[in-house]
């Protein structure tokens, strides 16, 4: 078969030259690639599943501080804010552990790790907005106006740019 040739769909390895941009030039089985999309998602998990935690962690010691009581009703309402998405952010990151314990050995790896990777990008935003809605939090108890709005948007827009469009913008 010639390398310009669609190949034959059994083998599952297409030789159309417009398909070759796109593919992973490593010469592995479906497989042994669901075995390492799966492997390098659930070591990216455990790095960023360890951040959010933290994060939680500290917000959910927060109301047992003398402080606490002196936030207004806007800071309170934006502690419970943070609170919420950094639970969420929490589940989103691990929910691909609990998925990944309830299919093993079912052979569901390519499903999983589908599933997996939107849960993964879903709860990296998550990440994002719940420690922006922490600094918001802090800056506008530290200093509030005008300050904590402009610390606030520019943490925002560096998450965005960092997690989200660099790489989308390098994908193509």
């Amino acid at each position: 078969m010639r390398p310009e040739e669609p190949s034959d769909p059994r083998d599952g390895v297409s030789r159309d030259p417009r398909d070759r941009a796109s593919r992973d030039p490593r010469d592995e089985s479906e497989a042994q690639r669901d075995d390492r999309n799966l492997a390098e998602l659930l070591q990216e998990l455990r790095i960023s599943g360890l951040g959010v935690q933290v994060l939680f962690g500290f917000l959910l010691s927060l109301p047992f501080t003398a402080r606490f009581a002196k936030l207004s009703q806007g800071q309170r309402d934006l502690y419970l804010a943070s609170l919420v998405l950094s639970a969420v952010a929490t589940a989103l990151l691990l929910g691909p552990v609990a998925y990944h314990r309830l299919v093993f050995r079912r052979r569901k790896k390519e499903p999983l790790v589908r599933a997996a990777s939107a849960m993964a990008t879903l709860g990296l935003a998550t990440v994002g907005l719940a420690i922006s809605a922490a600094v918001l939090l802090v800056t506008s108890y530290v200093s509030g106006g005008l300050a904590a709005g402009l610390i606030t948007a520019f943490v925002a827009c560096l998450f965005g740019l960092l997690w989200f469009a660099f790489p989308l913008a390098r994908r193509r």
